[in-house]
């Protein structure tokens, strides 16, 4: 009897030491064809995952591909109530459909947008000529990729799966409904369906992955872990006193401590009030900018604990955010615990793209260390360990030279391994692949339907 060796599951951002070294694969070559992108959120919402697709889109234009966005009306976090329906940039063309936006702050609300969109994105599909040679559904909202396995069942078209959040996984962590509610499980069942017919999957982080192939072994094989990234051309280290974002909020006279980004359910925001407590007496800052479920109740506590050293900003715009990304001395990242695994925070990569120092906020497994380990950019800390993040905190404020040195030494670990070229070409190495395997089953011979001669 013969063994069968496990399947080999394709990670791009591991060869060697190096987390986005990709010589190792042999990429296919390249060649024209059409790309169909689909996700709720794009700019000019602020949500991370739509600027990251805007970022990813013109890169892959530029590699030959014609790519055609189908995506939403600001509705997630916007400055503009709406956009143009069609945009087109040479080889881009990006088409908004109308979105719902019924309560979007709360679950609920979220779930039917979500869910108004995809049945918009089901109409749009129907017609061939929207559909391209390839598709990329992401999980914005978190049931699009169905739609990529209806599609391949209706019409044939090769479809990846882009995995920003992992569902229904994040709803059971929240408390929102039960492991054992038959919602779930439907669910998980959808999911594998969804997967094994994929030609790809894209996870942003490596527990993503061990927490996919722990429910569907059989796909390992098609997992590609793929970092999200930030531009190093766009946000480039400043100093504060050069930094007008800084001067307005006088942000120059203190070391300040930023969290950017979404305060949302998967985010624990408790552990960096617990430092800013211990260090309410010091000459320390802390800034929070954006928004999300726990925005409220984080300036409840400020609120009711007398804290005068938290200041709390909307979303800036994307223009503004290479300033309010370096109005900083310290950037922190967070996840929730049991969160591990099931999101991705992108702000860890534009941290490293401002040429600050890290504070990570994570349990003892997260993928986010060993990449702080690599980069020497900073440091850990397990949840609810406040304390251990305020002696880091008086540690940096103590020390120019350190914090210089770890925040130079995550900017150079990003251009080297997170800029949208490195990140953009992993990405076309996978939806290349799968348009040349989808060419090949079909011109293959097919066996003979007359059977032997007798």
């Amino acid at each position: 009897m013969v063994k069968k060796s496990a399947p080999k599951t394709l990670d791009l951002t591991k060869s060697g030491s190096s987390p986005t070294n990709c010589q190792s694969i042999q990429s296919p070559p390249e060649r024209f064809f059409r790309l169909s992108i689909f996700t709720q959120f794009y700019p000019p919402d602020f949500a991370a995952t739509g600027q990251l697709i805007e970022e990813l889109a013109n890169h892959l234009k530029h590699q030959g591909m014609q790519v055609k966005v189908f995506t939403g009306q600001p509705g997630y976090a916007f400055s503009k109530a709406s956009a143009p329906v069609r945009e087109e940039s040479g080889l881009l063309c990006v088409r908004r459909s109308r979105t719902a936006k019924l309560f979007p702050n709360r679950i609920r609300g979220k779930a039917i947008n979500g869910l108004m969109f995809a049945l918009r994105s089901a109409l749009h599909l129907l017609k061939p000529i929207r559909r391209g040679d390839v598709l990329l559904l992401t999980t914005a909202p978190p049931f699009l990729p169905i739609l990529g396995y209806l599609t391949h069942l209706l019409f044939g078209v090769p479809y990846i799966c882009l995995l920003y959040d992992l569902y229904p996984d994040v709803a059971v962590g929240l408390g929102v409904i039960p492991n054992s509610h038959w919602t779930v499980k439907a669910w998980d069942f959808i999911n594998r369906c969804t997967w094994r017919r994929a030609d790809g999957i894209i996870v942003l982080s490596s527990s993503m992955r061990e927490r996919i192939v722990a429910k569907c072994p059989e796909v390992a094989d098609k997992i590609s872990v793929i970092h999200s990234w930030a531009n190093p051309n766009w946000i480039v280290p400043m100093p504060k006193e050069r930094n007008w974002f800084a001067h307005k909020h006088q942000l120059t006279e203190k070391f300040t401590v930023l969290y950017s980004g979404n305060m949302g359910r998967c985010h624990d925001i408790d552990t960096i009030l617990d430092a800013a407590v211990e260090l309410r007496n010091e000459p320390i800052q802390f800034v929070f900018i954006g928004n999300g479920a726990k925005r409220q109740l984080c300036i409840n506590k400020v609120n009711r604990l007398g804290l005068r050293n938290c200041l709390f900003l909307p979303y800036q715009d994307k223009a503004d955010l290479p300033y309010s990304l370096t109005a900083c001395d310290l950037s922190l990242v967070s996840i929730s615990p049991g969160m591990e695994g099931l999101v991705a925070p992108s702000k860890f990569y534009s941290a490293l793209a401002a040429g600050r120092p890290i504070a990570a906020i994570c349990e003892r497994h997260s993928y986010l260390r060993p990449l702080i380990n690599d980069a020497r950019c900073g440091a850990p800390f397990d949840n609810g360990d406040g304390q251990g993040l305020a002696e880091f905190i008086r540690r940096l404020a103590a020390d120019q030279y350190l914090t210089e040195r770890l925040g130079n030494a995550g900017r150079r670990y990003l251009e080297s391994h997170f800029t949208p070229e490195v990140i953009s070409r992993q990405y076309s190495v996978v939806l290349r692949r799968a348009v040349m395997k989808r060419e090949a089953v079909s011109i293959a011979p097919q066996p003979s339907i007359n059977g032997p001669l007798s």
